[in-house]
């Protein structure tokens, strides 16, 4: 079936955000970004034409002309009522912190269309630590992406008890419709299916580094060497971003808050943020 989901508000225009907005627009929906303040909108702007000449590049059939439109169909605004005014589907790519997301969810309830379909793409909280704040327990679910999602293509769809099959199934469409491969959670899972097998994959790694055992390179090269993957963890790591990593592990068990530690100490207040920042475990310039 068609989805009928048109107009698509994505809120957060960071690394991912930026991504699940272009992509949607890349494959002619409209969309609008919303952020917080026009220096996140400036930041976004410069994600948005990276992504677009990384695209012409890297995506089969991308080109001057077709990403040169997705561009046109993107909106960027400050502004939240208006940012949702018309939106069939809100999907909500704020940082990890459980107050602000619930926080967002309790402003976007009270403006919001009563048609409009609440997403979040929360990598480590579930569709009930959120639900109770949006107002539409019906017309809430998780639709979580993987990042560099034009080649690493899977959209996580997990819902809580309380999701219309109906919302669910229309969500699953509009992953299709942007190509992406819908995978359907029967219930709910910390970390879906693809965190639940990567994170602690990525905290092993991590673990090797900070611990004292191995550098970065020699960690991803018997990782590559050893099973034939094209990446290592701590190359992983690179690409997810150093806040994404210290925001999940920040509210773990010691062992995580520790790694977390560690990680902003050595690497995020030394503005080595991953390749965001053109620095992380390695060096992109």
């Amino acid at each position: 079936m068609a989805t009928e989901i048109r107009n698509v508000t994505v809120m957060g225009c960071g690394v991912l955000g930026a991504q699940i907005a272009f992509q949607a627009a890349y494959k002619r929906f409209p969309v609008t970004a919303y952020d917080i303040n026009n220096d996140a909108l400036v930041a976004a702007r410069g994600r948005f034409e990276r992504l677009a000449a990384n695209y012409v590049k890297n995506v089969d059939g991308a080109d001057e002309h077709n990403t040169r439109a997705a561009l046109d169909r993107l909106t960027l605004t400050t502004d939240l009522a208006a940012a949702v005014a018309d939106a069939d589907l809100v999907i909500e790519a704020i940082p990890e912190i459980l107050a602000l997301k619930q926080e967002t969810y309790q402003k976007l309830a009270d403006i919001a269309p009563a048609k409009t379909i609440f997403a979040s793409n929360s990598s480590t909280l579930l569709p009930s630590d959120l639900v109770t704040y949006t107002g539409r327990p019906d017309r809430f679910l998780n639709l979580h992406f993987a990042n560099m999602i034009w080649l690493h293509n899977t959209a996580e769809v997990m819902g809580h008890p309380d999701t219309d099959p109906k919302v669910y199934a229309e969500v699953v469409e509009f992953a299709r419709a942007i190509g992406m491969v819908p995978i359907e959670l029967h219930k709910e899972k910390a970390g879906y299916v693809l965190n639940s097998l990567l994170v602690p994959f990525l905290r092993a790694g991590m673990e090797l580094v900070a611990g004292g055992y191995a550098d970065p390179g020699d960690v991803d090269n018997t990782w590559r060497i050893g099973t034939g993957a094209p990446a290592g963890p701590c190359q992983i790591w690179d690409v997810v971003g150093m806040r994404t990593g210290y925001n999940i592990m920040s509210h773990g068990d010691e062992e995580e808050r520790k790694l977390a530690a560690w990680l902003k100490e050595n690497y995020i207040d030394k503005g080595k943020l991953g390749l965001e920042s053109g620095e992380g475990f390695y060096k992109y310039v």
